[in-house]
């Protein structure tokens, strides 16, 4: 498959279309691919934590209007209203939550979810910190029991035939083996979610050899072989692999590499958040990529993007929750919250993941 340049674009009437110049026929090769499948299902309702901004106004005007989102704006009622009329957006008067704090909104939606009474939740102008408080709180939250949360970037950039999904980039800060186990699986069973059936994950280091003095080779050649054993399931893993080697044939080639993965990695495993974060902003800022994000592992999808994200990838993430949460096989138990709770973010690995798990 060649990689084709991939732009988004504003129409006249406001909306965003993403581009591509060649065709190709990956279900998820692009960005648009994902918006448009989302637009085959019904709308989910979406709970806008501290809505009172622009742009997402502007994105959540747009996703109503292709029919993927229903939402629930969480905010100061007068400015959400005003920015809605503003954007020509006429709403129903209901869709509008009243919160006179960010710690409030952020408590409404998490409660609006436990309800039932919408199927995912987006960040708006709101830290993450306050967010994920909420979200991990202990006796109120959204934590399933068992599971690891974690955040996948899915990042459409022009050079590379494929969607790219980096992980983790925003919540565990410095996983170690086993948190890295739950960090990989969480993203697999996304990217099975939408479409690939098999994704290759390159787990990333610096180098591609071990090296016993850099632990990030150590910890992928362990999930390698976890993958091997069945410890991961459903994705063919291989590393350490640097990044030129994960993402581009020759330069594999040219070391000699013999992988699955190499050249044609779908997943990103990262080291720890740092360096995922200044890759997929990396990718974003100089490279002119669209990153989508999404934290996975809760109770329902949350829409987790930077407050400085264009239209574009929040648009892009709200496709993500749709197809997430029409995709997951629904359980008649409602889940139940764990025993750890946050205390900022990103956060710490305790509060990741129950110790037990």
């Amino acid at each position: 498959m060649t990689a084709g340049r991939t732009t988004y674009s504003q129409r006249r009437d406001g909306t965003t279309h993403f581009e591509a110049s060649n065709t190709v026929t990956n279900q998820t090769s692009n960005l648009q691919n994902l918006v448009d499948q989302a637009r085959s299902f019904g709308p989910v309702r979406v709970a806008v934590v501290d809505a009172a901004q622009a742009v997402v106004i502007e994105t959540l005007r747009e996703a109503h209007a292709l029919g993927i989102v229903e939402p629930r704006l969480i905010g100061d009622a007068g400015s959400i209203a005003a920015l809605c009329e503003a954007h020509g957006w006429k709403i129903q008067p209901d869709w509008i939550i009243a919160a006179s704090t960010d710690e409030a909104s952020a408590a409404q939606a998490v409660k609006l979810a436990r309800t039932g009474q919408v199927d995912a939740v987006m960040k708006g102008n709101v830290h993450t910190d306050v967010l994920m408080h909420a979200l991990l709180d202990k006796e109120h939250g959204l934590r399933v029991p068992g599971r690891r949360v974690s955040h996948v970037f899915v990042v459409e950039v022009s050079t590379y035939s494929k969607l790219l999904g980096i992980t983790d980039a925003a919540i565990n800060i410095t996983p170690d083996l086993n948190a890295k186990a739950q960090i990989l699986q969480n993203a697999v069973d996304l990217f099975q979610l939408l479409g690939v059936q098999q994704p290759k994950v390159a787990v990333l280091s610096a180098v591609e050899t071990v090296n016993p003095d850099i632990v990030s080779t150590l910890d992928a050649a362990c999930l390698t072989l976890m993958a091997q054993r069945g410890q991961v399931v459903g994705a063919i893993v291989d590393g350490p692999l640097a990044f030129d080697n994960a993402i581009s044939h020759r330069a594999a080639d040219a070391k000699g590499i013999v992988s699955l993965v190499a050249g044609d990695a779908d997943i990103l495993l990262v080291p720890d958040l740092i360096s995922g974060n200044i890759l997929a902003k990396n990718l974003e800022y100089l490279a002119n990529a669209v990153a989508a994000g999404i934290a996975v592992g809760l109770a329902v999808p949350v829409v987790l993007n930077s407050r400085a994200d264009p239209a574009p990838a929040r648009l892009a993430s709200l496709a993500l929750a749709a197809l997430m949460h029409h995709r997951t096989p629904k359980s008649p138990a409602k889940p139940e919250v764990s025993e750890t709770s946050l205390i900022s973010a990103p956060q710490p690995e305790h509060a990741c993941c129950p110790l037990n798990a």
